[in-house]
């Protein structure tokens, strides 16, 4: 087998099962193994740490799949996601939900590998080398896993392009149509649209946040800005909330969200299209106030390089939140930017606060629902971060 062969001292993130190995930390590889290819990790003093998929091009050139030595075959995969899928029926026992996610890569020591179910579809993104390797070892596992009855490729995100790998989106397994499907998720049924839909169709991240933003909602005028298909507006308003407004710059996502108004009989949201930034700067100069405000923007910082221009775009937008809040009213607000720490977004939520002129408290910290677990070795993982802030009356 080829082996990567670390520089002197680049071991210590290995030794606490950091499952990345960065290409800066390579002295050399012994061969010439292909993109995806499994490969053994080696110190520099010749010391076994891990079988790891080989990615050339990547800057993470290796990402690991066990620590110890094993085959890396069809047996291997079937045994991580069907421990994976078991993990989830045990953690959603009960839940009011036919929408999960099964594989939530590294944290599942599946490095590269995302499934998420909806209903009786699964759909699988691929984004690293040695997860594209594996692609139809890997359905074949889910759906003996989970039972389900066709699987959806949407291994079409931008962090492909760094692993050298096309975009791929389409159907694995099973019929292609419907490209649409109807999932249920605490009494309220979300048409999901598989083909273009954010992520995997859906943030089934926010399932929790969602219901916890349905028991703020009630006798409150609501803004939900970054609304997309009307997650959290749509749960606002089965709360009893006096006024909800969803804003989005996606005609296509608020199409969708007024046919998941329809679907659910739920009427009165005020679905309004154009760019959240400057709606709100409109909303502020019309004095208008809300008193619960929802935002959930997109990944603002997707790597490290990033953070200071998505330090100031999450600042813009929350600092005018607070302007437009009644005392009295809560923020919610999120960032999913992995590069931007929770302790680096309430710094941000802080100096919003005091650029508005407010005093506000955090009266509770949200993350993403218990199917996307966080490895201890692999805090990458928590990329989820959610305040809720309360303005002083």
């Amino acid at each position: 087998m080829h082996k990567l062969i670390l520089k002197p001292g680049r071991e210590k993130s290995l030794k606490r099962r950091h499952p990345w190995v960065f290409s800066g930390a390579v002295a050399k590889v012994q061969g010439k193994p292909d993109a995806g290819e499994t490969v053994e990790v080696h110190s520099a003093t010749g010391e076994f740490l891990a079988l790891a998929a080989f990615s050339p091009q990547s800057q993470i050139v290796a990402r690991i799949w066990d620590w110890g030595k094993r085959a890396i075959d069809g047996a291997f995969f079937r045994e991580r996601i069907a421990q994976a899928v078991g993990q989830r029926r045990s953690l959603l026992d009960g839940a009011d939900t036919d929408a999960m996610r099964l594989l939530h890569g590294e944290s599942d020591g599946l490095p590269g590998v995302v499934a998420d179910r909806y209903a009786d579809t699964l759909v699988l993104q691929l984004t690293s080398a040695g997860a594209d390797a594996w692609r139809d070892v890997i359905a074949e596992a889910l759906v003996e896993a989970s039972g389900a009855a066709r699987v959806w490729e949407r291994s079409d995100a931008e962090v492909r392009e760094l692993e050298g790998l096309a975009p791929a989106s389409g159907p694995l397994r099973g019929p292609r149509e419907p490209a649409r499907i109807v999932v249920r998720e605490h009494g309220l049924k979300f048409e999901v649209d598989l083909e273009r839909g954010h992520k995997t169709g859906f943030y089934l991240d926010q399932r929790d946040n969602r219901l916890r933003v349905r028991r703020l909602a009630r006798g409150r005028d609501v803004l939900d800005g970054f609304c997309y298909t009307g997650g959290f507006a749509l749960n606002a308003q089965a709360g009893g909330a006096r006024s909800v407004m969803a804003v989005d710059s996606s005609a296509e996502a608020l199409a969708l969200a007024r046919a998941n108004a329809e679907l659910n009989g739920l009427s009165g949201v005020d679905w309004v299209g154009g760019d959240v930034f400057q709606m709100l700067r409109h909303l502020r100069d019309g004095r208008r106030q809300f008193d619960l405000i929802t935002l959930d923007p997109p990944k603002f910082a997707p790597t490290a390089a990033h953070v200071a221009r998505a330090a100031r775009a999450y600042k813009d937008i929350n600092l005018l939140a607070f302007k437009l809040l009644r005392p009295g009213g809560s923020l919610v607000t999120f960032s999913c930017s992995g590069g931007v720490s929770i302790d680096l977004f309430q710094k941000i939520i802080a100096g919003a606060a005091l650029d508005a002129g407010v005093n506000a408290q955090i009266v509770e910290r949200l993350g993403a629902a218990p199917d996307h677990p966080v490895a201890l070795n692999f805090p990458e993982g928590d990329y989820l971060k959610g305040l809720v802030c309360r303005v002083a009356q």
